[in-house]
């Protein structure tokens, strides 16, 4: 293991840490970075500031694919009840959520605009974690760009976990994408939904190769569902990890962690990260890191996945669909359909043309 000197002359943001350094470099090897920060909590543009930094230092480093964390841009209300209790919210709980929706961003918008930007001026694919606002919900999001600064597209979460379900909505089968690229085809799930083994088979069925796991989960637990992935998809798994700690929040009582016998110090870890990076054999190539930010490097052989796939295809020469097989609903599901009177006879005149 070896700290990766900068590019750019100045001294980086936090270590870059790379793995494999003897990795050979044929045409079929991809370098990525997985990046392991805190957010600026409540302050968006800080936030997307310290990205880009970041961004720069694995760019300059030579990597062409860069995953950030769960809900990097808007952050992750560790601690928060926002003032729930069953059959009440608190005044102060609905002034918390005023502000996390605050620093929530729109998809487009201005934020994506500049991400976007980001991933062009630096030249890499970039999958990143971000807090969605759709109105007056929130969702859980990952965004796609690639090098030449396109927005690909989103993966809203489809099952938030826990308290998480009161203050984020749930994605559908539309926002569940593998875009295939030229360094492979790259998806994102993100942190409990890696648990649910329909999903994954979705995401595998559309040959995955380069699978995002952005998380928020640092416990030692999480390091056995991705090696698990790893080996069921035959695929290169990414896991991105927040480090942070009770000083990367507000202090209190602006900001107050709830279920706790007394508020932490500012030095108190409030997660502790555990990103990884593990090829299709269930090697790890980089991590699992508990110790501060860092990015972690590694050397994908993309050939690992076609001998991988020899032994386990769980979609294809391993699968019986005969016995087992997976309906996937890919379509949008809006609280509100209008559908239009002249709609409705033009598919009754369609519907009379079928009949004849």
């Amino acid at each position: 293991m070896a700290l990766a000197p900068s590019s750019s002359g100045s001294e980086p943001v936090i270590p870059e840490v790379e793995m494999n350094a003897g990795a050979d470099q044929a045409a079929s090897t991809v370098r990525v970075t997985v990046v392991q920060a805190s957010s600026v909590f409540y302050d968006t543009p800080a936030t997307l500031d310290k990205a880009e930094k970041l961004i720069a230092e694995a760019a300059g480093y030579g990597s062409q694919l860069v995953l950030f964390p769960e809900v990097f841009v808007g952050g992750y209300p560790h601690g928060s009840t926002f003032g729930l209790v069953i059959g009440n919210r608190t005044a102060k709980g609905k002034e918390d959520f005023q502000k996390y929706h605050a620093s929530a961003i729109d998809v487009p918008g201005p934020e994506v605009s500049r991400l976007s930007a980001l991933a062009g001026k630096y030249k890499v694919y970039l999958v990143i974690g971000v807090v969605e606002r759709a109105g007056y919900t929130l969702y859980n999001t990952v965004l796609s760009f690639d090098p030449l600064g396109k927005y690909l597209g989103k993966h809203r979460k489809v099952m938030p976990t826990a308290l998480e379900r009161v203050f984020w909505g749930f994605g559908d089968g539309s926002t569940i994408p593998v875009y295939d690229t030229p360094l492979g085809k790259i998806g994102a799930l993100i942190c409990w939904e890696n648990r649910m083994p329909l999903l994954r088979t979705a995401m595998y069925a559309k040959g995955i190769e380069i699978y995002c796991a952005p998380t928020v989960d640092c416990m030692p637990s999480w390091q056995s569902s991705m090696t698990h992935i790893a080996l069921e998809g035959g695929c290169f798994v990414l896991s991105a990890s927040q480090f942070c700690h009770r000083k990367n929040y507000p202090p209190p009582p602006e900001y107050t962690f709830g279920g706790l016998d007394e508020e932490p110090s500012p030095e108190s870890v409030v997660c502790s990260g555990g990103s990884v990076i593990i090829s299709p054999s269930g090697t790890v190539l980089a991590g699992p890191n508990y110790e501060s930010e860092a990015l972690l490097t590694a050397d994908l052989d993309l050939g690992e996945i076609v001998r991988a796939k020899f032994d386990f295809d769980v979609v294809g020469h391993y699968s019986r669909p005969e016995v087992l097989s997976l309906v996937v609903k890919a379509d949008p599901k809006p609280a509100v359909s209008v559908t239009s009177a002249s709609e409705k006879n033009n598919a009754g005149k369609a519907n009379d043309v079928l009949k004849t």
